[in-house]
């Protein structure tokens, strides 16, 4: 089959997707960099974080505060955010700025300065982030799970990084993890808007030329989580919280595994995605046993996350993790019905249909699944869910979703 986009290798090494959408008068560039807190070294948790904000500090050429007015003086804007597996800078543009723009992205982000003094002033204002962290309860429970269930894997750390370690921090691991990874083949640009292919890529080709010498970050490593032999707890006791929290999780298979992964995705509906999900209806409608439950699956690079989270009155919280715990043993026992199976179907393809139409939900998808494996995977999705059997999603729930073998954190007020 043909794709509505194309792949290019640049000769210095990028990878360039592009999506012509001349209906659109915007354009929107993603840039994926593989250089997410999966790759930081042990000791420098949080560093890829930290250099994300840095980036907008400039370069030598472009100085703290200039690009964010050379964007807003076209009309442009412009973010970021860090992953476990990449960080994420993007710029949306009307399409006649792109030429004003890209290039000052390009020098940004290739060329980071880092300087000294911006350094220390955007450390205190990460150290306010993670103090705002710590005050969310949501945050600190899905933290807290994540190290439970991620003893060994870098998944388990916290993106942010821990305050000790960010205090001992100077420019020189900045600049030496962005020489490492800010390299042609760590980065993915997708181009998607009312701009010709050919111009695209001579654009990005011309914006992202000049690499900083590359450096070398101590060894970074990546040890593969042990399965799960028996249930790991995590009990948090937390100050000014009306409603306790309860979060299980498990462990699925990565990207190169998607075909597992959707089915695991598609009994995250089953379970938890809606009002008349199995989960939703028993324990909040129901019984009322839940002020909220939902469930939730997370595609990652080497494994993804499901989760079942409720918020809830503390007394109830031994009698909703036996009753979620019983449930997935009937998923064990008894196939879905088809009924059941056909909406959950539906409910996902349409999600996916209304997640693709703007330039911008393009874009990200596009740059997604070529970070972590390639773009084409992006177009699977609605058939590889339609494939799924009852009895597929039966044998998936046996191998991953065990109710003896799970993570779980319980908070409630102190």
């Amino acid at each position: 089959m043909g794709f509505p986009f194309s792949v290019t290798q640049l000769d210095q090494g990028i990878t360039v997707v592009h999506q012509n959408c001349s209906v659109t008068p915007v354009t929107v560039v993603d840039v994926w960099v593989k250089a997410g807190a999966r790759v930081e070294p042990k000791k420098w948790g949080g560093v890829a974080h930290f250099l994300e904000h840095m980036i907008f500090k400039g370069s030598e050429r472009i100085l703290p505060g200039d690009f964010d007015q050379i964007i807003e003086h076209n009309g442009g804007i412009t973010n970021a955010f860090t992953s476990y597996d990449y960080a994420h800078f993007f710029l949306t543009v009307a399409d006649n700025r792109l030429t004003q723009t890209l290039p000052y992205l390009g020098e940004i982000l290739l060329q980071a300065a880092i300087p000294d003094e911006e350094f220390i002033r955007e450390r205190d204002v990460i150290l306010e982030e993670m103090r705002s962290s710590y005050d969310d309860p949501d945050w600190v429970c899905f933290q807290s799970l994540c190290e439970t269930l991620y003893q060994h894997h870098p998944y388990g750390r916290s993106i942010l990084g821990h305050e000790t370690q960010l205090r001992q921090y100077s420019p020189h691991e900045l600049r030496c993890f962005h020489r490492t990874h800010y390299q042609p083949q760590n980065i993915t640009v997708v181009v998607v808007g009312n701009v010709e292919q050919q111009t695209a890529l001579s654009l990005v080709e011309k914006s992202f030329s000049e690499f900083s010498l590359p450096w070398e970050c101590p060894p970074h490593q990546i040890t593969s989580e042990p399965p799960l032999t028996a249930i790991r707890r995590n009990h948090i006791y937390f100050p000014r919280i009306s409603q306790g929290r309860l979060l299980m999780g498990w462990i699925g298979p990565g990207i190169n595994q998607l075909q597992q992964g959707l089915g695991l995705d598609l009994l995250s509906v089953i379970l938890g995605g809606g009002r008349t999900s199995r989960l939703v209806q028993e324990l909040r409608e129901d019984k009322q046993l839940v002020m909220d439950i939902e469930s939730s699956f997370s595609l990652q690079q080497d494994s993804s996350l499901f989760t079942i989270g409720a918020w809830l009155d503390p007394q109830h919280l031994l009698e909703v993790e036996a009753i979620i715990c019983d449930r997935l043993k009937q998923l064990h026992q008894q196939p879905i019905t088809e009924a059941e199976l056909n909406k959950a179907k539906r409910l996902l393809c349409h999600d996916y249909i209304f997640s693709t139409e703007t330039a911008s939900q393009l874009a990200g998808l596009y740059g997604y699944y070529q970070t972590l494996a390639h773009a084409e995977l992006a177009l699977n999705y609605p058939t590889l869910i339609k494939q799924y059997t009852a009895q597929q999603l039966q044998q998936l729930a046996r191998e991953y979703l065990s109710p003896e073998r799970y993570a779980i954190t319980i908070m409630e007020p102190c």
